[in-house]
């Protein structure tokens, strides 16, 4: 099979100085004295992408992603290193790169369209295409700088898409998109993977790596961590989003698990978290671990979970109620539960004990990413009083290639029976 695109030993660096006055320095200094420190975005990076292939290129924020697409379709140049590619590129990278803001739709189709080799009679046999895969309206013959960002996202994957490339590539700005552009957008890989054609894009959404991919590649502060089957990188970046990757030789780091202490210092804890409570009990400690008893936050959709939090009595209480709950990324209630609500005894806690309390279950959401919540209360005279809320205070992310419709997995078992011509079920 051909190869589309490779990329040999590059590096990307950027000289990052502590002062403007800096920079002048160095420029004068007869001593050739340094005055700036390398920032590699990119270090020494190597892979090959065969032709027909759809890699997806994942890594957490900073990790070099879009600058390797940037390197490759020519947006920047490398510091060391050398890209070959196959093939027409077409790009769709981050939002503003490649259109004049002050030309209107219509006038951007054809500077893109230029700028691709085209020539104007070639963009004028697809511009009924393009206008039609766009759907805004009479939007296109206004400036894009007063497009909104889901506009400007559709006309650029529009034209990406309709010129015909050998190589599409496509950064996170499908994510800006509605529900129902994305889902176009994905039929058009589709299409795109049976015409044989290969496609690269960077994305932070787990399930689209699991069902559009045929393989992937992972970075990490610039460097290629991995590259395999999307299924083995997925694994690779739920380590190394919970700290359980080693760096330096690829294996497993020390990981924290269910019998350690402190899980909540190994959480990114949500800055906007709220907490309130007179805490004669007090929440101390919390995590959520997978199957394997590992902390971490993503997690596979109907995987079974441990949720643990640990309580420090302040004063004697009995029958307090221990209670968890989930809530979507608009702050609605999703699900949750609690030891009233379970009928469990949870009898007389003397001052100074502390309890861990395990929820354990599986979590049948929808593909996106929650918020979880904790709470200890207690009814008395038939009020609730609340010792510690922590409503918010991290978040975790489903993944899956199950489609689901609405927020929660009825897990449906369907019979089918065909009786002659027709169907019944």
């Amino acid at each position: 099979m051909d190869i589309a695109v490779k990329v040999n030993n590059l590096s990307k660096i950027y000289k990052l100085y502590n002062k403007p006055i800096d920079r002048l320095k160095e420029g004068i200094n007869p001593f050739k004295k340094k005055y700036h420190e390398d920032f590699y975005a990119l270090k020494d990076v190597s892979f090959s992408i065969k032709t027909g292939e759809t890699v997806g290129l994942v890594g957490k924020n900073g990790s070099g992603k879009s600058t390797i697409l940037k390197i490759i379709t020519g947006v920047l140049s490398p510091t060391n290193g050398e890209v070959q590619v196959n093939g027409r590129i077409s790009a769709l990278l981050e939002l503003g790169t490649g259109f004049n803001p002050n030309y209107s739709g219509i006038e951007n189709i054809y500077l893109s369209g230029r700028m691709m080799g085209f020539k104007k009679e070639e963009v004028d046999e697809k511009i009924q295409d393009i206008l039609q895969f766009a759907d805004i309206g009479d939007f296109v013959y206004q400036p894009v700088k007063v497009y909104s960002s889901g506009m400007f996202a559709r006309l650029a994957f529009a034209v990406a898409i309709n010129v015909d490339p050998d190589i599409l590539i496509v950064d996170e700005a499908l994510s800006v998109g509605d529900v129902a552009f994305q889902n176009k957008c994905y039929k058009k890989f589709k299409e795109f993977q049976k015409l044989g054609k290969t496609i690269l894009f960077v994305t932070h959404s787990l399930d689209s790596i699991l069902k559009y991919c045929t393989s992937a590649i992972i970075l990490d502060h610039g460097i290629k961590i991995d590259e395999g089957s999307p299924k083995e990188i997925v694994d690779v970046y739920k380590k190394l989003l919970s700290n359980c990757y080693n760096m330096n030789n690829g294996a497993e780091a020390s990981v924290i698990e269910e019998s350690t202490n402190n899980w909540k210092d190994q959480l990114s804890l949500n800055k906007d978290k709220l907490e309130y409570g007179d805490k004669s009990a007090e929440i101390i400690d919390f995590g959520i671990f997978n199957e394997d008893g590992i902390l971490t936050t993503s997690f596979l959709h109907n995987e079974e979970v441990v949720i643990k939090i640990k309580i420090k009595f302040n004063q004697a209480i009995e029958d307090p109620i221990f209670a968890f709950s989930i809530k979507d990324i608009k702050g609605n209630e999703i699900a949750g539960t609690n030891t009233y609500f379970e009928n469990i005894d949870t009898e007389f806690c003397k001052a100074g004990d502390e309890v861990i309390v395990s929820f354990r279950q599986k979590l049948q959401l929808q593909v996106g990413n929650y918020t979880l919540s904790f709470g200890c209360t207690k009814f008395s005279r038939n009020q609730l009083d609340v010792f510690h809320r922590l409503y918010d205070v991290f978040f975790i992310e489903i993944i899956s290639i199950k489609k689901i419709f609405g927020v929660y997995d009825i897990n449906s078992s369907i019979d089918i029976k065909r009786n002659g011509s027709g169907i019944n079920g």
